[in-house]
């Protein structure tokens, strides 16, 4: 086949499809400079993988699907109609395809195709692992990265599979067997090529744009010795079963790689799959019957798939393990708090009467003291403000600390939100930013414990603040939609601040307590910068 697109391959990660209207000047030379990054690497990863090819598809070895992925999973899902127009650019650049006839618009479509069903695919993923609790260890991350990368693929197979039913003359395929076979082999290449050159680039990725606080686990001796004496383990007895003439099966270097990705993760999974790849891409490089190559390029994307997946399993149980001890951390953090509660409802019930005695003599003294000297009553008025603010203060002590707080109650959002903005007001203010509290509507009801929800919009509110920095604005809204509730907490991601210190706790409590009333906590950030943290709580009084 002349070109990638007309054999059926898709040569040819958390944002919003659509860019926002009126982009950065700075911006703008970022996703330029993305796009022609993207365009060389593209034309080399496709004359590179002209090695694996054979009759009916184009290479079962496709890096520049890696390259694809890699982007549209770190820059967003925005970027697929740009990153199709330039795969259409490479094509028609190099004499790949060529626009001629009356299947022009066939011939376009199939080479934008693949980009668009990766694009999909990304999008899909990341919205059914959106919602997904945090200790669990199959959508937690780097999860929905490795399910993405499967999916993708497929997902372009699949959405190449109408036209080569339809209209195989485009393709140079005859029959049903060569469809398949055609389909089979670019999918075979885009697995490859994702599973062995997207990881490598978005590590390399963090670890220039957004190192992490994370110290690196480092294994120790023996565990370096068990992974490289199973994998050895593993190519030994495949190298035994080819001498014997049973071919090259890959039953045990998956066996070996799924057990290096199990107990050390994706990391050691990619390496050790990368040293089989070093062995397997040479020799189907050469010249080799096509059901051959076939055949040993669905060994290595059988092993990728279940090396890769195996990491990213055991990498996400550490993640969950982790999310699960900090929670326990803060359970034992809240039996404390339980106890000092204890102790100071008692302080504050043992000064609230002293206190309340006081106030009522110092407005006394205040009253008398008209008409004396100036001096006199510029004291008593102080004395009076002084002890009445005092009280206000210990009576809303007893107020939170109270039993009461712990029953749920109506509360309006408008009561909510005249709570957080005293609590959260002069930490926003000391970071240099603002809240901004848009209009909203005073019948929306819901039923809750103010102080814990109060709690959770507090810290929402806070971590905003420290991402938007000085100069910034948080702003909150809420809406009604169905039944439910929505409230925003939005600021202005600011990519040049620091990463903050932190473990994510008030991101843990806050979910916690909106998930033990009922609600869900979201976080994305769009095309346009902005950070969005979506709260979902049931309204009173509407049906579900």
């Amino acid at each position: 086949m002349a070109s990638r697109l007309l054999s059926f391959a898709p040569g040819e990660r958390r944002a919003p499809v659509l860019a926002g209207l009126h982009p950065t000047a700075s911006r703008l030379r970022t996703d330029a400079l993305l796009l022609a990054l993207y365009a060389a690497g593209f034309l080399l990863a496709h004359a590179t993988a002209v090695r694996w090819g054979g009759d009916g598809y184009y290479s079962l070895w496709f890096p520049a699907a890696g390259l694809r992925f890699a982007l549209l999973w770190r820059a967003g899902v925005r970027f697929t109609l740009p990153v199709a127009a330039v795969e259409l650019a490479a094509n028609l650049a190099t004499g790949a395809v060529v626009l001629r006839g009356e299947d022009w618009a066939l011939v376009v479509l199939s080479v934008i195709r693949p980009a668009l069903a990766y694009g999909l695919a990304i999008y899909a993923v990341q919205w059914l692992t959106r919602g997904a609790k945090a200790d669990d260890a199959f959508f937690a991350p780097p999860m929905p990265f490795a399910l993405a990368s499967v999916a993708a693929p497929f997902a372009a197979a699949l959405a190449a599979l109408p036209q080569a039913l339809l209209r195989p003359e485009l393709t140079g395929v005859a029959d049903l067997r060569s469809v398949v076979l055609s389909l089979s082999a670019f999918t075979i290449g885009d697995l490859l090529g994702v599973l062995l050159v997207a990881p490598p680039l978005l590590w390399v990725a963090d670890a220039v744009l957004a190192p992490s606080a994370r110290p690196v686990r480092r294994p120790s001796p023996a565990l370096l010795v068990e992974a490289f004496g199973v994998l050895l383990a593993g190519l030994g007895v495949a190298g035994g079963l080819a001498w014997i003439g049973l071919g090259l099966q890959p039953a045990p270097a998956l066996v070996a790689i799924a057990w290096v990705g199990l107990r050390f993760g994706r990391v050691a999974a990619w390496a050790a799959l990368l040293c089989v790849a070093a062995i397997v891409l040479p020799l189907s490089a050469g010249a080799m019957e096509t059901g051959d190559r076939l055949q040993l390029h669905l060994g290595l994307a059988t092993i990728a798939v279940a090396g890769y997946l195996a990491g990213s399993f055991a990498d996400a149980q550490i993640q969950a393990r982790e999310d699960l001890a900090r929670r326990d951390r803060l359970l034992f953090q809240a039996e404390r708090l339980k106890t000092l509660r204890a102790m100071s409802v008692a302080v504050i019930h043992e000064i609230s009467q002293p206190l309340s005695t006081l106030s009522i003599e110092a407005r006394h003294l205040h009253e008398s003291a008209q008409g004396a000297s100036p001096e006199v009553e510029k004291t008593a008025a102080l004395i009076h403000a002084k002890a009445t603010q005092l009280s206000d203060l210990v009576r809303r002590l007893r107020r939170y600390g109270g039993r009461a707080v712990d029953q749920p109650t109506p509360l309006p959002l408008t009561a909510l939100f005249d709570s957080v903005l005293p609590l959260a007001g002069p930490e926003v203010t000391a970071l240099g930013a603002r809240i901004t509290i848009e209009p909203l509507d005073a019948d929306i009801l819901i039923e809750g414990q103010e102080v814990e929800l109060a709690q959770a919009l507090v810290n929402l509110v806070r971590n905003a603040a420290q991402a938007c920095g000085r100069g910034g604005e948080v702003v909150l809204s809420a809406r009604k939609e169905g039944a439910m509730a929505i409230i925003t907490v939005a600021n202005r991601h600011r990519a040049d601040l620091p990463p903050q210190p932190g473990m994510g706790v008030g991101t843990l409590v806050a979910r916690a307590i909106l998930e033990a009333h009922g609600g869900t906590l979201t976080r994305e950030t769009g095309s346009d910068a902005m950070v969005r943290a979506t709260i979902t709580l049931p309204l009173i009084g509407v049906p579900e």
